[in-house]
């Protein structure tokens, strides 16, 4: 995938994913969205049980282990529909992917020139900061592909 076809992706992607914010409207409930929709809907443990065709006792662990963030996605699917509700799963970035790669690819060249101009200060031939914002533009431009970004280095 080329590089502008990627960009233009992380676009629509951040457009689609733009509706989901603020991510604090879908924080789960304390006990989690299976034991909260099921006291709202008024349903006992034992009623859940025999709609998903488990016993009572797995009803309780399910909802344990959701509230502890262990549950398989096939269960809470399962649960989910049982409720009939529909399970929605994402991943929410904590900003725009754009901004992700951008501010990877800063710390890269930012690293990456720091060293360059370490090793000059210590053979006499230091560089200027006043345009370290253009070299670190440049150093992107010129040296980083998308793939690069991820590689630990």
């Amino acid at each position: 995938m080329k590089s502008d076809t990627r960009k233009r992706a992380r676009g629509r992607l951040d457009e689609r994913l733009q509706a989901l914010q603020p991510i604090d409207r879908f924080r789960a409930p304390p006990k989690g969205w299976v034991r909260a929709l099921r006291d709202a809907l008024g349903m006992t443990g034992a009623q859940l049980g025999t709609r998903i065709g488990v016993r009572p006792q797995t009803i309780e662990s399910i909802e344990k282990s959701e509230a502890a963030g262990t549950i398989q996605l096939n269960t809470l699917r399962r649960a989910a529909e049982a409720l009939d509700c529909t399970l929605v799963y994402a991943l929410v970035p904590n900003s725009s992917l754009e901004a992700v790669v951008e501010a990877r690819a800063r710390k890269i060249a930012t690293r990456e020139l720091q060293r360059v101009a370490h090793t000059m200060r210590l053979e006499a031939q230091g560089t200027d900061y006043a345009d370290s914002e253009s070299r670190i533009q440049a150093y992107i431009r010129d040296r980083l592909s998308e793939r690069d970004l991820w590689n630990e280095v």
